[in-house]
């Protein structure tokens, strides 16, 4: 009889500490996402190229100004995001860290940076370590054959802050380029569902959140 009550109460004991540890052990493991995949297609050498070098030029992520007007306004820009990404990043410097190489990177692919972190929002829920379950990984959910076809062939260095939003970006821009300005279809083409409403739209309203109109 307190054999069997201790077994309970054992059985109790560990079923307890396992309640315990999920928590913990979910936030170390990547967090999957909703977002879709965008499709491998055939990339002819020019472009392979023009994507290769555009991902390849490490330049860290420290915008130059040449006016102070341009700096204070970035910087007023800087903080506002920060306020607004409060909430899904606690971190003060890991949060600075990300809109500085966010911004730098959507300027870089002739990109707005709210629509970028749009983008972000809808893909990852701003998770660095966020899988879709096609495979996506990151920010700014990239799929493995990027790497291979435009990078170094690491689909683990698409953890990586910098690289991902700079893949992220690159890609992006690429889509918009192939579709002739037309954000609505290169949205869709970069969630793997050209066409469809559903992701545009998201992007689109989540976009309007990061929306930024600097006081006159």
């Amino acid at each position: 009889m307190n054999g069997g009550l201790s077994r309970a109460g054992s059985e109790r004991r560990r079923h307890g500490a396992a309640l315990l540890l999920a928590p913990l052990v979910g936030a170390l493991l990547p967090t999957p996402a909703r977002a879709g995949a965008q499709v491998e297609e055939p990339l002819i050498d020019s472009v392979r190229s023009a994507l290769s070098a555009a991902i390849a030029n490490s330049a860290p992520p420290k915008p130059v100004f040449d006016r102070l007007d341009d700096r204070l306004a970035y910087l007023r820009w800087l903080g506002e995001m920060s306020n607004r990404l409060r909430r899904r990043k606690a971190d003060h410097v890991t949060r600075i860290e990300f809109l500085e190489t966010l911004w730098y990177e959507s300027r870089r692919a002739g990109l707005d940076a709210a629509l970028v972190l749009g983008l972000v929002q809808v893909e990852s829920g701003f998770r660095k370590y966020a899988i879709s379950i096609a495979g996506a990984r990151g920010y700014m959910q990239v799929m493995p054959f990027w790497a291979r076809l435009i990078g170094d062939g690491e689909p683990g260095r698409l953890f990586h802050m910098q690289t991902n939003l700079r893949f992220g970006c690159v890609i992006l821009r690429h889509y918009i380029d192939i579709e002739k300005g037309d954000l609505y279809l290169a949205l869709g083409r970069y969630n793997g569902s050209r066409g469809r409403a559903e992701y545009p739209n998201a992007v689109f309203g989540a976009r309007k959140a990061w929306d930024y109109k600097p006081a006159a």
